[in-house]
């Protein structure tokens, strides 16, 4: 008897439901910074508390004490409320929606130049037992992509608004260097935020913050590094305000 063993089944690829969910997020972000003004904030505002619910869940699944409970999520209320404080700020009249963009925009280009540089090149692990994926010439490409990508913006933006080429050349001369070593700073930020999800999700054993997104998980999952960066500039702020310290 020749009984032909039938090779496993490959795992079906989730490219597909990715790629559209990640469209789809990509064009609900656009149309709200577009919109800008009461629409942004509403998107800020719901992305913020689902954030925050998701952030909840984990610290439920590895916080013990009641104590302990309380305390992170007074950590989280700080965290996640200050970033989409920070978001909304930056979108009201007085900023004119720049900052907001540029603070997106340069978390999309940590993402895509670190994901690019981290397949193409590899190398060494940043931290494996926390996020194995993390490589530092992932980290180099997300500090190169996330400057180029302000770089680009700012010029967008600029231009949009009608500045002559004249004066867009005299920007740019000036200030690209500084918006590169932003976008750097920006990028080791957005991965650090990365980092510190990913520890929350392995002490609280699961590997996403949920399961809202098909392909990508929960909203925490998404936004990690943008909450990173957004809290970050929003105690910077704080500080040069002088309402701390």
């Amino acid at each position: 008897m020749n009984d032909k063993v039938a090779p496993p089944l490959k795992p079906r690829s989730d490219l597909g439901i990715r790629t559209l969910s990640g469209v789809a997020m990509m064009s609900v972000a656009i149309a709200a910074v577009w919109l800008g003004g009461y629409t942004f904030m509403g998107l800020v505002i719901a992305v913020g508390l689902g954030v925050f619910f998701e952030f909840t869940k984990l610290v439920f699944g590895f916080a013990q004490s009641r104590q302990a409970q309380i305390l992170w999520l007074l950590v989280g209320l700080t965290y996640v409320g200050l970033a989409c404080f920070t978001l909304m700020l930056f979108s009201a009249p007085f900023f004119g929606m720049t900052p907001a963009i540029m603070l997106i925009a340069g978390v999309i280009g940590t993402d895509v130049g670190a994901y690019f540089a981290g397949r193409s090149l590899g190398g060494p692990k940043i931290a494996p037992h926390i996020s194995p994926s993390k490589t530092w010439s992932g980290l180099i490409g997300g500090m190169i992509g996330a400057g180029l990508m302000m770089v680009f913006i700012q010029a967008g933006i600029y231009a949009f608004r009608g500045g002559n080429s004249g004066d867009g050349d005299v920007y740019l001369a000036y200030g690209w260097f500084r918006l590169m070593l932003t976008g750097a700073a920006l990028a080791v930020v957005a991965q650090m935020g990365d980092f510190f999800e990913s520890w929350m999700k392995r002490r609280a054993g699961v590997k996403d913050s949920g399961r809202l997104i098909p392909g990508h998980g929960g909203l925490f999952d998404r936004t990690d590094g943008l909450i990173a960066v957004a809290f970050a500039a929003g105690v910077i702020m704080l500080f040069r305000s002088g309402t701390v310290g």
